[in-house]
């Protein structure tokens, strides 16, 4: 198939061959384009190349909705089986805000901290996954830590006082 050809057939029904998978899945062109991809591909072109087309944008289309619903049930599955970080119940903190707290913390502390309280990391092993020294990655942990307090308003040890 030459290039001018292919582009004809481009101009022409893209468009329409996109509504037409649409129907099925949420990516209709990147559908289309693999349908068009693989139609310059064939080493013998089609005898009907707009049917051979709207046959293999179904076919992709059908294809993309039943991976779309698998990664779906997998993601659902999951997350329905990871831990949350915070329990309801389990804290008299305020989960809400203890979690955007958590948030805008540097990512080099927010790394070490959820590493270190969720993840059950040493030390050692948190300094070989950052890239630094086990004392680093202990000095980043209990930094992050005052900022998380502060942050929340929480006591801070060493203090008699609320920290704002």
């Amino acid at each position: 198939m030459g290039p001018d050809q292919l582009a004809s057939l481009v101009a022409d029904h893209a468009g329409t061959l996109t509504l037409f998978a649409r129907q099925w899945c949420h990516a209709p062109e990147d559908v289309v384009q693999e349908a068009f991809i693989k139609l310059a591909g064939q080493s013998v072109l089609p005898a009907r190349p707009v049917a051979w087309l709207y046959r293999a944008v179904r076919n992709g289309a059908i294809s993309a909705l039943r991976s779309s619903r698998r990664r779906q049930r997998h993601e659902a599955s999951a997350a329905a089986a990871a831990p949350v970080w915070f329990a309801p119940g389990e804290s008299t903190l305020d989960l809400e805000a203890v979690t955007t707290a958590l948030a805008e913390l540097p990512i080099e502390q927010r790394e070490v901290i959820v590493a270190r309280l969720w993840g059950e990391q040493t030390f050692e092993e948190i300094g070989e996954l950052t890239g630094t020294s086990s004392s680093t990655a202990h000095r980043t942990y209990l930094t992050g830590l005052v900022a998380l307090r502060e942050r929340l308003g929480v006591l801070c040890p060493n203090t008699k006082s609320r920290k704002s």
